[in-house]
This record gives structure tokens, sequence and C-alpha cells, in this order.
């Protein structure tokens, strides 16, 4: 067993997918992003409203707190995963995702086959990527 974070991975699920960790530490990443932003969001939107209470007679809003962090949050969480589901893709194929999008999925990149007879080869046959997972 690995450990990965709070959780554990089994030995043979991490040899196959080297990249894990990095995988991992890059959503924890943006997790910690998403919640950063929660409190600025929610910070912003309570100092807004407080200077909106020096000139109008207005009272604070909690509801407003809470849905500026959570608006704000869900885009900037939304977006580093993204990142991160992108990140992972390119770390498992060696291919951008736009790459990976045109090729049809074919995740074992060409210059990974030895010869020409192969590549021929290769295209009636299963394939699989470097790990060994089976690949449509």
């Amino acid at each position: 067993m690995v450990n990965l974070g709070v959780r554990r991975v089994e030995d043979d699920v991490a040899a196959r997918h080297p990249a894990l960790q990095q995988y991992a530490a890059c959503q924890s990443h943006a997790f910690m992003k998403g919640i950063g932003t929660f409190l600025a969001g929610s910070g912003a939107a309570f100092a807004v409203q407080r200077m909106a209470r020096q000139k109008l007679p207005y009272s604070l809003q909690w509801s407003l707190l809470l849905a500026a962090g959570s608006l704000g949050s869900y885009v900037v969480t939304r977006a580093e995963t993204q990142k991160c589901s992108n990140f992972w893709i390119y770390l498992e194929t060696g291919k951008s995702p736009q790459e990976f999008a045109v090729t049809g999925g074919l995740s074992q990149p060409a210059e990974n086959l030895s010869s020409a007879e192969e590549r021929d080869g290769a295209a009636t046959l299963v394939r699989r990527n470097r790990y060994g997972d089976v690949v449509e």
C-alpha cells in the first residue's frame, strides 16, 4: 500500500500510474485555492457591505457573504481542477488533451512504437498505454 495524502492506494495501482502523487498534489492545491477564494470573496463582500452601510441604511446580509464566497470558490476550484485533469491526461499519455482528442483517444504515442511494421500492426491489435491499461 502506498500513502496518498490520507488515503492508501494499492501498490499495483500506484505502479501503473506513477504520476498519481503529482495529480493528487495538484488536486490538493486546487482545493486549497478554492478555500482561499471562499475566504477572500466573503471578506470582500463583507468589506463592501460595511462601506455601503456607512453611506446607506443597509444591514449586513450574511447570505450575500456566503453567496459571494461560494460563487468565487466554485469558479476557481472548477478551473484549477480542470487544469489538474489536463495535467493528468498529459502525464498518462504524453499528449495534451487537445492532441488526445484529435487522435481519437489513442494514448500510445507513435514514437513509443519501435518500427513501421509495429505501427501498422498495432492498429488491429489491442492498444495499451505504457502502464499496461487497455485503450480503445
